[in-house]
């Protein structure tokens, strides 16, 4: 088995990040990925400092040729399907059932968003089914949003969208549920509430042209702001031990590592805060504290 001083888990922004800080700490390093990110679909990345308006696989390709200059940096095209602990570190298995072994194991995954089953929801995730108003907000500043969600939900994206658009309008996909509080909150911004289930959204190339209600109804729309349920991508996580938070991601301390020895984990998977920039700068640390600890173990890079 090919033996590494870390095994990366996840070839997107946090996962790359730390790759080019440990590429360049001269560590033997493989970045296993199944290249299928989360914001595939995305057109345009935004509020990432000097790459405002780059596309996703842009930014992702540049990143991974910037990190294949470094000789120790290694990818593999693949998943991995299991992991186990040794007293040296991990020996982790690939899904073809190749095995390598590592001292350290960085997660890196994301997490799978798990949308609603309403059709052409799938197809406008991400292009104009947006989650985040700080990567999409300004493109669709003062247009007609739809927000597709419920009570406390609901109320937190009426009071975060006011900012960006003063037309919205709440789809809460069945009875509107609602404490006085929220209620007059959506008073307060003239924000209509539509309690009938959405059945469809009508789209061109994922560009939505309105929400299609139970009743035969079309709501036109530019765009819909929701928020759905995130897990882990596996059982990997959970299967080493990994203690998660309420949210089920992968908690981690301030330097990205987890209650399990030899462990760190960075990017969606331990943190709502979905942003590229964020991400890179998670696997950053997580990367440099990597080679600390290879440090600390008396593991010296071979110069």
């Amino acid at each position: 088995m090919e033996a590494y001083d870390v095994v990366i888990v996840g070839g997107s922004y946090a996962g790359l990040s730390a790759a080019l800080l440990l590429g360049r700490s001269m560590r033997r390093v493989l970045v296993v990925d199944t290249q299928r990110p989360a914001n595939r679909q995305t057109p345009h990345s935004h509020s990432f400092l000097t790459q405002d308006g780059a596309t996703p696989t842009q930014l992702a390709t540049v990143a991974r040729e910037q990190v294949a200059r470094y000789p120790t940096v290694a990818f593999l095209n693949s998943e991995v399907v299991a992991a186990t602990a040794e007293a040296t570190g991990f020996q982790v298995k690939m899904a073809d059932g190749a095995k390598v072994t590592a001292r350290k194991l960085l997660l890196a995954t994301g997490v799978v968003d798990e949308l609603l089953p309403i059709s052409g929801l799938a197809e406008c995730w991400g292009i104009s089914v947006l989650h985040c108003p700080y990567c999409h907000g300004y493109e669709v500043r003062g247009q007609h949003l739809g927000l597709l969600a419920n009570g406390a939900v609901a109320a937190e994206l009426v009071a975060l969208l006011r900012n960006w658009s003063r037309k919205l309008t709440v789809f809460t996909n069945g009875p509107a549920d609602f404490t006085p509080e929220q209620q007059a909150l959506l008073q307060t911004h003239q924000v209509p509430v539509v309690e009938e289930p959405v059945l469809d959204i009508p789209h061109q190339g994922g560009y939505l042209s309105g929400l299609r209600t139970a009743d035969g109804q079309l709501h036109p729309l530019e765009a819909v702001f929701a928020r759905f349920p995130t897990r882990l991508p596996g059982n990997l996580a959970r299967q080493l031990g990994c203690s998660l938070t309420e949210a089920g991601l992968i908690q981690v301390t301030e330097v990205c590592a987890t209650n399990v020895p030899n462990l760190f984990a960075a990017g969606d998977a331990t943190t709502g805060m979905r942003q590229v920039a964020a991400a890179v700068a998670q696997g950053a640390k997580a990367g440099a504290w990597l080679n600390r600890e290879l440090i600390t173990d008396g593991v010296y890079a071979d110069v």
